[in-house]
């Protein structure tokens, strides 16, 4: 490579967003085989501390009575503190938890499930960051790219976990290297993120002045967005009224929009409005432009339809993730040397007995697994 090649291959500027994306992705992935890995690892951990189904669901069940307590707080906390930090003390959270595992099984079973508990809360606030970063950091154009990435990588960790958590379970390391290893990986990432995560791009000392300029050029429209309360519906055409804080415009007057696009003649600003209310919206949205209008939103179909969809889905989801790799083997029968050989440690070194029994039961765990990644990946 010649000086002038160098010096060109020194001058290329990686999109900082990028940079941010990848490392939610990657933290995304470590989070969901952190929670995966507990599927394959019950089955050897029930044969040394003699789990019944009852005790294995319990302690697979244990994780989401904690996700669910910060998955709403995670993002006002990245919302008011910044991302940056509230996902690194997510991180060190579940991190040190899944760590702590095989320890707390040693001790007992309580200790095992509040390590769990732990583990869930520290993972439930991993997402709703992620998606406040989304916003801090990707133009509006760009957001829906950046959140299907981002749900993506959540199924890529679990395809990560489950073959690997297998592997390892199986090696000289046992069930506890499961978590060790997957321990070491969101340590790594949690040093890497302290280097290079920033929680909005005004804080990145190296991002160039166009990037900056390409996130934030809608940050004045979404500002005053938050400053507007939808007032009443007239003759199709929705009203808003602006409230606006002393260092800002004074935009005074009931502005009249339609469901499109709606730029004022000197520029200063645009709005706008993707459906029409209905008629019985003055009960609905409160006056104050900083309250989340609740009974507006639960009064809408679409909300209900989502959360509905949502609920089947990940009820559907997690059950077969949890238990699918159990049922494999009380179903065929499988030993746990068995499993660990159709996982891949030794896929390459069989003879013919082998190979017909792993024609006959690898496939229908494998395809198992594949299909459920990809009915997410396609929802």
């Amino acid at each position: 490579m010649n000086f002038q090649s160098f010096k060109s291959f020194s001058n290329f500027y990686i999109p900082k967003r990028f940079i941010i994306i990848i490392l939610c992705m990657t933290g995304i992935i470590i989070s969901y085989a952190d929670r995966s890995n507990m599927a394959i690892a019950i089955v050897y951990m029930s044969i040394d501390f003699h789990f019944s189904s009852t005790i294995q669901g319990v302690i697979l069940s244990s994780f989401f009575l904690g996700y669910i307590t910060t998955q709403t707080l995670g993002g006002a906390l990245a919302d008011k503190y910044g991302g940056k930090w509230v996902l690194a003390s997510s991180a060190a959270l579940w991190t040190l938890f899944t760590f702590l595992t095989p320890f707390s099984a040693q001790i007992g079973l309580g200790y095992l499930l509040l390590c769990r508990i732990l583990l869930g809360i520290g993972e439930g606030a991993c997402f709703p960051t992620v998606n406040s970063l989304i916003a801090s950091w990707f133009p509006m154009e760009e957001g829906s790219k950046a959140v299907s990435a981002i749900v993506s990588s959540a199924y890529i960790g679990i395809v990560v976990a489950l073959p690997i958590s297998t592997w390892l379970g199986s090696s000289s390391l046992g069930w506890p290297g499961i978590f060790w290893v997957f321990g070491i990986a969101g340590f790594v990432w949690s040093i890497l993120w302290q280097i290079y995560g920033k929680s909005s791009p005004n804080e990145y000392s190296g991002i160039s002045q166009e990037e900056l300029d390409l996130i934030t050029k809608s940050k004045p429209k979404n500002r005053l967005r938050k400053n507007l309360s939808y007032h009443k519906i007239e003759s199709g055409e929705v009203f808003i009224e602006s409230s606006t804080n002393e260092n800002e415009n004074d935009y005074t007057a009931d502005i009249p929009l339609t469901p499109s696009n709606v730029i004022e003649e000197n520029n200063e600003f645009e709005a706008e409005v993707d459906v029409l209310l209905p008629d019985n919206s003055n009960n609905l949205i409160p006056s104050n432009p900083k309250e989340v209008p609740w009974k507006f939103l639960f009064s809408r179909r679409e909300v209900w339809a989502i959360l509905i969809g949502q609920f089947c889905n990940s009820f559907g989801g997690f059950i077969i993730l949890n238990w699918l790799p159990i049922y494999f083997l009380d179903r065929f029968k499988l030993d746990i040397e068995t499993f660990g050989y159709y996982s891949g440690k030794n896929s390459f070194h069989y003879n013919n007995k082998n190979k017909c029994f792993l024609m006959a039961h690898k496939e229908p765990l494998v395809l198992s697994l594949v299909l459920l990644v990809i009915t997410q990946l396609i929802n």
